[in-house]
């Protein structure tokens, strides 16, 4: 019997949701069949099988959260018997709340439950490790947290680290998962309390353990929306961004008035091909920022604690808003060796990845591996703003609307485009200085657009 696993499908991604079944139990699986659509913690994502057999039990029904290396499924022999513990992995590790349920902190969890001869088990998945722990009902006995009546703590391995990180005494909390497992929503409605200063329903159990209600006081009108995988992500990676990165900030005014009569010649030109292409002032931004890149290899680096980790690729991301369906959100596709791409190659491959992010259909490969991010809100109107680092990035560019302004040319006053930039920093791989003269030669680039040609 082959059990399957929620697969790892990328290098940020913890858990990921079931939201559709592509095969039902007792259909015929094939080595490579789509088995699920998951929604991970970037884009949806057919998980496929990875043995040939038949569907014989699904082990994570539509809506649960499932971490990664853990049972979605059984696949083996059609007379093969089931394993005594395919019940219990079948329990749900969550099931997200319908919109017309009530409002609680149990709307969706980490990981998943299984049992195996009475012990605790762990799925290794290379730099992720997903604990799956016997039943609930072992309250003695093992390794682990206790409670104050001596009990044994079931908690999920996310909600163990977010307790651990706040310093939260998880000992105090309520489990609203299977068999009373603390789930991940358990500790953030908690931590949110506390933050807050709110007076939310609370329950005390008999054991004088305090579970904590979601849904704040009685009467409030409020509509709980559960948190998509790409939602949780962001706020996890730009909290934890903020608060290990010590940003700075350098902004910089560019004169953009030749970069639009550039733009318009390149137009001009990539209109009249075969397969037409329209270059945006944001495809200029990212090969520019490509080749400052190439000639500042310094700025192209991570930091890992220890070490300065200098990128061999230059891998531009750009960021896309998804502002409807059901993944809004932010998301970073990557334009991989975007300085060895020409300006009209680099204009497809924006296109293609913001066509793929909008409607769901980006690869694993579309979305890892950047180096360095670009976010542009001038199309918004936005004159300047600050960007988050996307980590383990270095640097992200925050890029303003151009707008015409009047400035002094040779000590006259002209009205020329204007466009401000501002450069977000991790101080702990890149000092003021670099990121001044990075700032320069892009300013360079931009205000002499040909030199993007040579």
């Amino acid at each position: 019997m082959f059990t399957a696993v929620m697969p790892k499908m990328s290098d940020t991604m913890e858990e990921g949701k079931i939201v559709a079944w592509r095969k039902k139990e007792g259909d015929t699986v094939a080595k490579g069949d789509a088995l699920a659509e998951v929604e991970t913690d970037k884009v949806n994502i057919e998980a496929e099988a990875f043995a040939a057999g038949t569907l014989r039990k699904i082990l994570a029904p539509v809506g649960t959260v499932v971490a990664v290396g853990a049972p979605i499924a059984l696949i083996g022999a059609p007379d093969e018997a089931l394993p005594d513990d395919a019940t219990a992995k079948a329990a749900p590790a969550s099931t997200e709340a319908s919109a017309s349920a009530p409002a609680t902190a149990s709307a969706a969890t980490s990981g998943a439950s299984a049992s195996q001869g009475g012990q605790s088990r762990q799925a290794n998945n290379g730099a992720n490790v997903a604990t799956v722990e016997a039943p609930a009902q072992e309250t003695h006995g093992g390794n682990g947290d206790h409670g104050a009546n001596g009990g044994r703590i079931f908690i999920s391995p996310i909600a163990r680290r977010i307790a651990a990180e706040h310093g939260l005494d998880i000992a105090r909390l309520h489990g609203s998962g299977p068999g009373g497992r603390i789930i991940r929503e358990d500790v953030e409605a908690a931590l949110e309390q506390q933050e807050t200063g709110q007076h939310p329903a609370v329950t005390i159990t008999a054991d004088g353990a305090i579970a904590v209600s979601a849904a704040g006081a009685a009467g409030a009108e409020v509509e709980a929306v559960p948190l998509t995988q790409m939602r949780k992500t962001i706020a996890r990676r730009l909290q934890q961004s903020m608060q290990t990165a010590p940003h700075f900030y350098v902004t910089l005014a560019i004169d953009a008035t030749r970069l639009g009569e550039f733009r318009a010649a390149v137009n001009e030109y990539a209109g009249s091909l075969p397969q037409p292409v329209k270059v945006s002032f944001n495809d200029l931004i990212v090969k520019a920022v490509a080749q400052t890149l190439r000639l500042m290899p310094q700025v192209n680096v991570s930091f890992d604690g220890e070490r300065l980790l200098y990128k061999k690729q230059i891998n531009v991301g750009v960021a896309v808003a998804l502002e409807s369906g059901p993944n809004q959100g932010l998301i970073v596709p990557v334009v991989r060796d975007a300085d060895k791409r020409g300006v009209l190659d680099i204009a497809r491959e924006t296109r293609r990845l913001g066509e793929a992010a909008r409607n769901g259909s980006l690869k694993p490969d579309d979305i890892q591996g950047g180096t360095f991010t670009v976010s542009n809100l001038g199309m918004y109107g936005v004159e300047s703003f600050t960007a988050i680092i996307n980590p383990p990035e270095s640097a992200i560019l925050a890029v303003g609307a151009i707008i015409p302004t009047p400035v002094v040319v040779d000590r006259q006053m002209v009205v020329r485009d204007q466009m401000r930039v501002t450069l977000s920093v991790d101080h702990r791989a890149l000092d003021g200085a670099t990121a001044a003269r990075f700032l320069q030669e892009l300013k360079r680039l931009l205000e002499q657009p040909m030199a993007m040609l040579l």
